[in-house]
């Protein structure tokens, strides 16, 4: 609505001092010409607006010039009091303002909108941390902070993942960030983005020095970058996998990131167990429609009685079997890391390629070695034969 809008034009011209017509209608997503007419009413309705020209121009509020704007919508009151429980403040040392600043404006709330916002802070709850995280290491935010809002710059020594020694960097932060309740520095390396996870931060220390960021280049924006460099590295490796059913939703909530093909059919799909009723009144299994169905009509394949039932019966057990399995495909970014799957036990089997099946079994053959061969089955021996899924038909080594 436009007078949402130019709320948002007074409200950032009050708190950004001056802006150009550029970055005033790329953050409310219109055109230059929308704010300049948006700038033209708020100057006929008497606020005190006026554009400069030049280079350092821009649109600015008469100096000295502050309007309280307090009349919150309920929707825009039910929001802040969901972001109060995102838990981030606490790390940055804000818990307490938070609270008393909700009670402010809980206090400054329109009677008719205060019941909404106490609800939802009691009926929405959001909780960063993943399941089974497992604790997390200390995280230190203090020097960080100093350094990022003080526009300063920061030496790190910092251990990377799988290395043993930290190195040294020193580094221009933009900001910190925190994604899946996981805190990280991004900031400038030589004048190029880089990600720092403060879990892994030894020592920092602020450098009595100015930073040198480039020049009109935002958090975000470095953010979006080093996001897409995460998200989007080549995988060299294309595993084609069978999952079996029983097993697919764990497989798919732990090696999620690296499925490449979400299958098609599904986990769920095409399976109906149970009698079904035919076209003629009478009751046939559903998957066998077309096989067992198709040996009744023995006419048509030359085939009639007990042998006709017996290839369609072993050509619906094939299709049970074949049924009990999901294909996937997974991209990983080397070789070693193909032994994820193993955690799965036999009910994850690795199709192709050869190298990572040969992988596996060199990993598995390594952990044969230090634990040994397994205790004898039957009625003397110490431990239960484990139970297996069936094979998939026409897996390495199946049927």
């Amino acid at each position: 609505m436009k007078s949402d809008r130019l709320l948002s034009v007074l409200l950032l011209l009050q708190t950004r001092g001056r802006i150009t017509a550029d970055r005033l209608a790329a953050e409310l997503e219109v055109s230059r010409r929308t704010i300049y007419r948006d700038v033209e009413a708020l100057s006929a309705a008497g606020v005190p607006v006026y554009a400069e020209r030049g280079r350092s121009g821009g649109i600015r509020l008469l100096p000295g010039y502050r309007t309280d704007v307090t009349g919150l919508t309920s929707d825009e009151a039910r929001a802040l009091f969901v972001l109060a429980t995102q838990g981030a403040h606490q790390a940055l040392g804000l818990d307490g303002a938070l609270g008393t600043a909700l009670r402010k404006v809980m206090a400054a709330l329109p009677a008719p909108h205060r019941p909404a916002a106490e609800l939802t802070s009691r009926r929405i709850l959001v909780d960063p941390d993943r399941w089974l995280s497992g604790p997390r290491a200390e995280v230190r935010l203090d020097e960080l902070h100093t350094a990022v809002f003080t526009d300063r710059r920061l030496r790190l020594r910092y251990r990377h993942g799988g290395e043993g020694p930290a190195r040294t960097y020193t580094v221009d932060p933009y900001g910190l960030v925190s994604k899946a309740g996981v805190w990280y520095l991004v900031a400038d390396r030589r004048r190029s983005p880089a990600l720092f996870r403060v879990d892994r931060v030894v020592t920092a220390s602020v450098v009595d020095e100015a930073v040198r960021r480039r020049p009109g280049v935002e958090l975000a924006e470095v953010w979006g970058v080093l996001r897409r460099r995460v998200e989007e590295r080549a995988a060299r490796i294309r595993v084609t996998a069978r999952v079996h059913r029983s097993r697919y939703g764990m497989f798919t909530r732990i090696v999620g990131p690296m499925l490449a093909e979400t299958p098609q059919s599904g986990p769920q799909s095409g399976r109906q167990t149970g009698p079904q009723s035919g076209p003629d009144g009478t009751e046939e299994a559903a998957e066998g429609r077309g096989k067992t169905g198709g040996a009744g009509k023995a006419g048509k394949a030359g085939k009639t009685g007990e042998a006709g039932a017996a290839e369609a019966g072993e050509q619906t057990g094939e299709a049970e079997a074949a049924d009990e399995w999901v294909t996937v495909r997974l991209d990983y970014p080397v070789l070693p890391a193909v032994g994820q799957l193993l955690q799965f036990g036999p009910w994850v089997e690795v199709v192709d390629p050869p190298c990572a099946r040969a992988e596996l079994v060199r990993r598995a053959r390594e952990v044969l070695d230090v634990y040994g061969a397994p205790p004898s089955d039957g009625p003397d021996g110490d431990a239960p034969a484990p139970v297996s899924p069936p094979r998939a038909p026409g897996a390495p080594g199946g049927t």
